[in-house]
C-alpha cells in the first residue's frame, strides 16, 4: 500500500501437511530440497504472524492449501518469527527454485527488495504492502483499502449503539490502523455528531490479554459497541464483551463470529485468502506483472457483513437495530464502488 497499511492479525485448526514452521529462521529450510524445488513449481508462502490467529494468517495458509491441492503444485508455509532472518529465508528458498514466493505485510519489503533483484524467475508476492519505487518486474505488492469497511462499520456501530459511544481497538498505532479509526470516526459523523468513538491500540496483533483489558475499560466507560483491528489481540475483545450486558462487537473475519456469536454482530472483512489465491493464481497463469495492486470494496476482497449468529441469538433490541441499519450499509457500500461517496484515507491521530 501506498505507506498506509499493516495486516491486523486474524483458524489455528489446521492440519498443515507438509507446512513446514520456522520459529528461528532459515537453519531448517534445506529440507525443502528436491525436485519439486528444483522444477519450481513450489509456492511458499512466508508469515510474519502465527498461525492460530482466527485471521489473516490461518485465512492465507487455508486458501494455499487448496490452491495446491486443487491444481497439484507443492506449498510450504513457514512462519518467519525472527526479523533477522527474513531475508535469509527467502534467498534460501529462491535459490532451491522457487517458483512463487508470498510474504505477508510491511516489515517484508527490504528483505525482499534485496532477494528478489537476484532471483528474476522467483515471483515476489507480498500481501499488504506500500508499492515498491520504482516496481520491480518480479514482485507485485498488494495493498487492502480497509478503511472503506471501517467507515462502513462506523455508520452502523453509529445506527445499533443505546449509548451514543463507540469503541475502536487496534492492534499498533501505525499509518493504516489509524486510517482505520479516523474512517471509523467519518461514518459515525454520518449518522449524527453526537454519537463519539474512543480509541485504544493494544501494542500486538498477538496479545488478546490486553485485547480484553483494554476493552473492558471501554465498555467500563459506557461505550457498548467496539471495532476490532488486532487480529490475534482481538479474541480478547471478544472475550470482554461476553462478560457483561449491553456489550456488541464488530470484528474482522467470518470465522471470529462463533467466538462471539451473541456479542459479535458484525465484520470488517480483508478476505486475505482469497486474495492470495487470485494473486497466486494470476503467478501461475502466465500473465503476471511486477508492480502494485489495490484491492478495495469493488473487487470483493474488502467488506463489511452481518454476523448470521449474532441475527439469530443477539440480544434483542441490539438485533432490531442491526437489522434496520442494513439498508443504510448497503446504500453507502454501493455509493463507495461508485464512487459517488469519498472515504478519506487520514493517518494522523
Amino acid at each position: 500500500m501506498t505507506d498506509r497499511r499493516r495486516a491486523a492479525a486474524l483458524p489455528g485448526h489446521l492440519t498443515r501437511r507438509g507446512a513446514l514452521a520456522l520459529g528461528a529462521g532459515a537453519a531448517a529450510l534445506p529440507v525443502l530440497g528436491g525436485s519439486a524445488l528444483a522444477a519450481g513449481k513450489l509456492v511458499a508462502l512466508v508469515h510474519t504472524q502465527a498461525a492460530g490467529d482466527n485471521g489473516p494468517i490461518d485465512d492465507m495458509i487455508v486458501h494455499l492449501k487448496a490452491l495446491g491441492k486443487a491444481d497439484h503444485f507443492p506449498i510450504r508455509t513457514i512462519y518467519a518469527a525472527d526479523p533477522s532472518t527474513y531475508q535469509s529465508i527467502l534467498s534460501t528458498l529462491a535459490g532451491a527454485g522457487a517458483g512463487i514466493i508470498v510474504t505477508t505485510f510491511n516489515e517484508m519489503a527490504d528483505p525482499i527488495k534485496a532477494v528478489a533483484p537476484g532471483y528474476p524467475n522467483t515471483k515476489f508476492i507480498q500481501l499488504y504492502a506500500d508499492p515498491f519505487r520504482p516496481p520491480m518486474p518480479n514482485v507485485r505488492t498488494v495493498e487492502y483499502q480497509a478503511h472503506y469497511g471501517m467507515f462502513l462499520a462506523g455508520l452502523f456501530g453509529a445506527k445499533i449503539t443505546q449509548s451514543r459511544r463507540l469503541g475502536y481497538v487496534g492492534g499498533m498505532s501505525l499509518p493504516g490502523l489509524n486510517a482505520d479509526l479516523n474512517a471509523m470516526k467519518a461514518g459515525a459523523a454520518t449518522v449524527s455528531s453526537s454519537v463519539t468513538v474512543k480509541g485504544a491500540f493494544a501494542g500486538s496483533f498477538q496479545d488478546p490479554t490486553k485485547g480484553r483489558e483494554i476493552a473492558n475499560q471501554l465498555f467500563g466507560t459506557g461505550i457498548d459497541f467496539i471495532q476490532t483491528d488486532g487480529a490475534a489481540t482481538d479474541a480478547g475483545v471478544i472475550r470482554a464483551a461476553g462478560e457483561g450486558s449491553n456489550r456488541v462487537v464488530s470484528a474482522v473475519f467470518r470465522t471470529q463470529f462463533k467466538l462471539g456469536p451473541k456479542t459479535v454482530a458484525s465484520s470488517v472483512l480483508v478476505n486475505f485468502g482469497q486474495s492470495l489465491s487470485d494473486q497466486v493464481t494470476n503467478a501461475l497463469s502466465g500473465h503476471f506483472t511486477g508492480g502494485h495492486y489495490v484491492s478495495t470494496l469493488a473487487d470483493g476482497i474488502i467488506d463489511f457483513v452481518p454476523s448470521p449468529l449474532f441475527m439469530a441469538d443477539g440480544p434483542p433490541a441490539y438485533v432490531t437495530r442491526a437489522k434496520a441499519a442494513w439498508p443504510s450499509v448497503d446504500a453507502a457500500k454501493q455509493a463507495i464502488i461508485k464512487g459517488m461517496l469519498k472515504v478519506p484515507f487520514n493517518t494522523q491521530l
